[in-house]
Order: structure tokens, then C-alpha cells, then sequence
């Protein structure tokens, strides 16, 4: 891998920023890669919009905001309108279907989708879904090494949450589209 850019988008609440702190951990402690995290909030503490970008690359990362990305996870419609206009052409795009309910044309990238807030609400914490994500993007985009990811999530949730956060990477991970 030369370089992955990947913008997290949503609003408050949904644990946008600890997701991106998660894949970046995961890509520079567990996979031994370079990378660099930065944030985007409005003043609102829940429910503003809110994004995250990570940079992952074998090199030093040199520029760290994410312009055009090469995958999306778009946890909210307002995240999912706002960010769509980055992403490359034969980009990726995962999108929470619980949330993100208009669609536009996606004949120019990858677009996948996941309950992940309903499969959230099933593990018993809708605060959840976000882990629930970043196990989908894990297995659709490669954006990790599935160690590297379980690695950084046990590394970076309260203890006595680990068991459901793994509940939840691994929903994600082994969530199949077509079901």
C-alpha cells in the first residue's frame, strides 16, 4: 500500500472521532504503518455533524487532510451528502442504511451498505454501531488487518465494554450484503 485516505462521516454521538483514532492506532501500532488523524466538529455536542479523516501509508504522511478519498463510511445522510462529492472515482463507500436513505447514482465507485445502528440496537447499545462499521469496512475495504482493528478497539474502548465492541466488529465483519 502506497496510501488510504478515509473520511468517517455522521453527527455527535455516534463516535465518529473515536473511529478514526481507532483505524489510525490500528494502522500505525498494529500494522506497522504511518498515519494521521484529524477531526471536523460543528458546536454542537450531539448531533451536529461531525467527520474524521485518517491517512494510512507505508511512508511518512505528508499531507494529512483527506481531499479525495478512497473510501467513505457515512454514518448519517448529512455525512453521506456532505463527503459523496470527495470520494474518487473507483472509490469505496459504506453507508449505514439505517441512516442513509437517499442514494444517489454510484456508477462511479463501490457503494456497500450495512444496518449497522439496527445491528447495534440487537447487541443491546446503539452506541455501538460505529465498531459495527469499522468491523464492515475492515472486511469490504481492507482498510486493516482484522488483528490490527480488534487490536486497536480493545486498546481503545473501557474494559468492561471490550466483549461488545468485539460483538460488534465481528457483525460487521462477517455482515454479507446479500443476506
Amino acid at each position: 500500500m502506497s496510501e488510504l485516505r478515509v473520511k468517517i462521516s455522521g453527527f455527535g454521538g455516534q463516535g465518529i472521532i473515536l473511529s478514526a483514532f481507532i483505524v489510525g492506532k490500528a494502522a500505525s501500532i498494529y500494522d506497522q504503518q504511518h498515519s494521521s488523524m484529524t477531526q471536523a466538529y460543528g458546536p454542537e455536542a450531539r448531533g451536529g455533524a461531525c467527520s474524521s479523516q485518517v491517512v494510512i501509508s507505508s511512508k511518512n504522511v505528508e499531507y494529512p487532510l483527506v481531499n479525495t478519498a478512497d473510501v467513505l463510511l457515512a454514518m448519517s445522510q448529512e455525512g453521506y451528502d456532505t463527503f459523496l462529492p470527495i470520494l474518487k472515482k473507483g472509490g469505496i463507500l459504506l453507508y449505514d442504511t439505517d441512516l442513509v436513505e437517499n442514494l444517489r447514482s454510484h456508477k462511479d465507485f463501490i457503494a456497500k451498505g450495512i444496518p449497522a445502528t439496527r445491528f447495534a440496537e440487537e447487541l443491546g447499545k446503539k452506541i455501538v454501531a460505529n465498531i459495527v462499521m469499522l468491523g464492515f469496512a475492515t472486511k469490504q475495504a481492507k482498510i486493516v488487518s482484522p488483528d490490527a482493528m480488534k487490536g486497536a478497539i480493545a486498546d481503545s474502548v473501557p474494559s468492561k465494554f471490550t466483549d461488545l465492541n468485539m460483538k460488534a466488529f465481528q457483525a460487521g465483519y462477517d455482515y454479507n450484503e446479500e443476506q
